[in-house]
């Protein structure tokens, strides 16, 4: 018996997601994404196979750096068009009973207030199942549509993102106090207006003086995902994040990112085996090895190789339309994924254009794993092992075909080796993430906002430790 193995599903609301160009398969259903049925399906397949949840990707903006233009993107449906994540949580919600909902929004393109309120709302309809996705956005295309002008640099984006989770954990941990809400009808009282306080948050980048809208959900904050994995990346997430997703394409660059992140955890203040890594990668499972091998080369004769760089681009800020097939990627400064650049230009290996588009044509930047249950599931536990991640963050091939192929054939040789679940912890997502209770634990910089009469007599500052770790990252800036 290994390590435990956790899965999420990772999807976005849009076609075909980290597979450019397998929309087209006769299979597929990822054209369906804007039908509800196409998700509830997908749920109940998940909760099935008792993944941990459904971690629901997006952008702000287009593709438009291969070749100088969207035509690709458009012509491809490379994560255009993509509606919005967090209206699907409520109806995943009414159709399962324990899987986890991840909404990525971005901390660019949000305001805290409203977007607190959309956070307690879900958080209330799905009954303490919501996690959040924290981004800072990597598309310039979404600045300029929202008109900022054009995105901030990188470094910057890190800074305007540690204000932002202070006011909204001013907002879900501190405005409400936790008897606020009494529902007294023999006395007329729905609340104690004595017990929800106005957050007064004066800062560099946001004004946010009044009370939240929402009263406290069950979880008040919903669990904290991250997937930053530059310099700053990886410390914001060992500050704030309970789940952290990483996209390394070999061991060693991930083994490396995990052992820092932990690191960095732990001198936090954080348990640092309580952070959870998850890396993203596509499992092409069925009953062969012969089985399976056939069906990623049928996967593969789909595949866009124009469709391929568009991401590739995008997510690197480098145009890859610019070289011919046989060169070698090269090392850009961007203001797009840092990580990504650093994994393609600098990594392990070199990469052709040519190469990168093969790659990252079926499941994007993570590797893809080819074979039978007992040959991926071997597969699996020698990366938990080697690299000390905590489980995977599962992307599609083909909708949903590659899901019902994990769940019916994977699923059951992991749990037959004792390595995976086979029935869910009651309670929110936390709860069964972690077993502790409902709410960030002690441990969490959000518990400092707890006391907002307290924050506020001292005038709305952080505790030392964290106002240090923001002059620390404002130093590398």
């Amino acid at each position: 018996m290994g390590r435990h193995i956790r899965f999420n599903a990772f999807e976005m609301n849009c076609v075909a997601h980290q597979s450019p160009g397998l929309w087209a398969h006769p299979r597929d259903r990822s054209w369906e994404y804007k039908d509800l049925r196409y998700w509830t399906d997908l749920a109940k397949t998940l909760e099935k196979g008792f993944f941990d949840g459904i971690f629901i990707a997006d952008v702000i903006g287009y593709y438009d750096v291969y070749k100088g233009s969207n035509y690709h993107a458009l012509q491809q449906g490379a994560q255009i068009p993509v509606n919005d994540p967090l209206q699907l949580a409520a109806p995943i919600a009414m159709v399962t009973e324990h899987l986890g909902i991840g909404i990525t929004a971005s901390t660019s393109f949000e305001h805290p207030y409203t977007f607190a309120r959309r956070l307690s709302t879900a958080d209330h309809h799905t009954q303490g199942r919501l996690g959040w996705n924290i981004v800072t956005s990597y598309l310039e295309s979404g600045a300029k549509n929202i008109s900022q002008g054009g995105l901030r640099r990188h470094d910057n984006r890190y800074e305007v993102a540690n204000e932002y989770v202070e006011v909204l954990y001013k907002l879900l941990e501190g405005s409400w106090e936790a008897d606020a809400v009494v529902r007294d009808r023999a006395k007329g009282i729905f609340a104690h207006p004595e017990k929800i306080h106005e957050i007064a948050h004066k800062g560099k980048y946001f004004d946010v003086p009044g009370y939240h809208l929402s009263e406290p959900s069950p979880q008040r904050t919903p669990v904290l995902y991250q997937a930053g994995a530059s310099g700053l990346g990886k410390s914001f997430a060992a500050k704030h994040a309970e789940c952290v997703f990483v996209a390394a394409p070999t061991q060693n660059v991930l083994k490396n990112y995990v052992r820092d992140v932990r690191a960095q955890a732990a001198l936090a203040g954080r348990d640092p085996r309580k952070l959870l890594v998850y890396n993203l990668v596509t499992v092409i499972v069925d009953e062969t090895d012969a089985k399976a091998q056939a069906k990623f080369e049928e996967y593969q004769r789909y595949a866009s190789y124009d469709g391929a760089l568009v991401f590739m681009s995008g997510w690197t800020g480098i145009d890859f339309g610019q070289y011919a097939p046989t060169e070698l990627v090269r090392k850009v400064d961007t203001n797009a994924i840092l990580s990504a650049v650093e994994v393609l230009a600098g990594g392990d290996r070199s990469w052709s254009i040519e190469e990168l588009a093969k790659w990252g044509g079926v499941g994007g930047l993570g590797p893809v794993f080819v074979g039978s249950a007992a040959t991926v599931a071997d597969i699996l536990q020698q990366w938990v092992e080697a690299t000390d991640i905590d489980g995977f963050n599962l992307a599609y091939a083909i909708a949903h075909e590659t899901f019902e192929d994990v769940v019916t054939h994977l699923v059951p040789e992991l749990q037959r080796r004792g390595v995976y679940p086979t029935a869910y912890k009651p309670g929110t997502l936390r709860e069964k993430l972690f077993g502790d209770g409902p709410l960030l634990p002690a441990s969490h910089p959000a518990q400092q906002y707890r006391d907002i009469e307290k924050v506020k007599r001292e005038g709305g500052q952080r505790s030392a430790p964290a106002a240090a770790e923001t002059e620390r990252e404002a130093a590398l800036s």
